[in-house]
């Protein structure tokens, strides 16, 4: 008796040779909807990144490209022209300050001169004495010394200040520097040389305190009045 062929393991045998099997449908119904799942939300994607750009054309984008890059231009050039600004106000604030700096300075000076010129004063009224009184005795000796003393305390304090005596002696004659008061003919020095300070002239650094009156020499062949005063008087000049 012949034993009947085991169905189960026919089936099982032939089991992969079916394409149409459920598990196969199943597993392709499965790929498929998938596919179709990524195909869809890449075309929503596609459809939100356009909707973003307000559903602009190509052309409208380099439009749009084109307007922004003029507007980088104009903003460029506005900042160029702020830092041209800048640099001017800086060089003119600069000038100011500089020409700020100088007027304080000469307003400085011209008031310093001022007050110098009244203490000048009292600094000639010492030399005067110091050249014409001749102390008799000790006691007057004293007296002289002492108030020279003051003088001397004075002019060391005029020095601290910039204060400086001229020494015109010997020099040729300045303008600038010097008022001649009188002319003395005379072969023992050159024509314009100043031969006497008769009131000493200061100066307060570089500019001119208070000019020095001098005598000058003139050449001895010139005095018209050659048999009369060696010395003659002239009008006070003004310095240029």
């Amino acid at each position: 008796m012949s034993a009947e062929p085991n169905n189960s393991t026919i089936f099982d045998e032939n089991q992969e040779s079916f394409p149409n099997s459920p598990e196969s449908l199943s597993t392709e119904s499965e790929a498929s909807v998938t596919d179709e799942a990524k195909t869809v939300t890449d075309r929503s994607a596609s459809s939100e990144e356009f909707s973003l750009l307000g559903g602009m054309t190509i052309d409208a984008l380099e439009e749009e490209i084109d307007t922004l890059k003029q507007q980088l231009e104009e903003q460029t050039q506005q900042v160029d022209a702020y830092k041209k600004r800048y640099i001017t106000l800086a060089a003119e604030f600069d000038n100011f300050r500089k020409r700020t700096a100088k007027e304080k300075e000469e307003l400085e000076t011209k008031i310093k001169g001022k007050t110098l010129m009244e203490i000048l004063g009292v600094v000639d009224n010492f030399e005067r004495a110091r050249t014409h009184i001749k102390p008799a005795n000790d006691g007057e000796t004293a007296i002289h010394r002492s108030y020279q003393g003051v003088c001397k305390t004075l002019v060391e304090s005029l020095k601290r200040l910039g204060v400086s005596p001229m020494r015109p002696e010997g020099q040729p004659f300045d303008p600038t520097h010097h008022e001649a008061m009188m002319r003395e003919y005379t072969d023992e020095y050159p024509e314009g040389t100043v031969i006497e300070q008769l009131v000493r002239g200061y100066t307060l650094g570089e500019q001119v305190l208070r000019h020095a009156l001098v005598k000058v020499a003139a050449p001895k062949e010139t005095d018209p009045n050659a048999d009369q005063s060696e010395s003659t008087s002239i009008p006070s000049q003004e310095s240029v």
